[in-house]
Parts: structure tokens; sequence; C-alpha cells
């Protein structure tokens, strides 16, 4: 595998997570505009992809591959606890 084929590899394994988070940051901005009013877009996208890009991998050496509906279940887990715990904390 050439060095550009395990860019494009990891690239995709962790694609989901960010546009998953970055989606769900969005629609928690526009559902909850005075709860997150400080809070900025970029911050919740942040935390909730690397909690969904850690989640992807606590289901690649729990379940031993990627694809399975449980590990996708541990990328969601990972977006949302992060976003929710940006959400109830006051924001300085």
């Amino acid at each position: 595998m050439s060095p550009l084929d395990a860019f494009w590899h990891l690239s995709n394994l962790f694609a989901p997570a960010w546009l998953v988070a970055a989606l769900m940051a969005a629609g928690a901005k526009l559902l909850w505009r005075r709860e997150l009013k400080a809070r900025r877009w970029q911050d919740l996208t942040l935390w909730g992809g690397i909690g969904g890009s850690l989640g992807v991998i606590a289901a690649l050496l729990l379940l031993g591959r990627d694809g399975k509906m449980a590990g996708y279940g541990l990328m969601l887990l990972g977006i949302s606890l992060p976003q929710c715990y940006l959400s109830l904390r006051p924001a300085r």
C-alpha cells in the first residue's frame, strides 16, 4: 500500500465521524439557539469529531473490523457525549 493509499484509507475510516459531528453540531446550534449561543460551531464539531474518532477506534479494537452496527453506535455515542457535555457546561 502506497502512502497515498494509506492516507485515503484512513481518511475514509474517519470521514463518517467528522461528517456526523459537523451535522450534529449544526443541528444543535439550530435547535438550541439560546442555550448554545456562546458556543462556537467549530468547537462542537471539533470535540464531536474527536469523540467519534475515538468511538471508531474503540469499535475496531472491540469488534475487529469496521462497518458493524455496534461500531456505528459507538461512533454516535462518542460524538454525542462531548457535545452534550459542552451544551450543559457554561461557556466562558
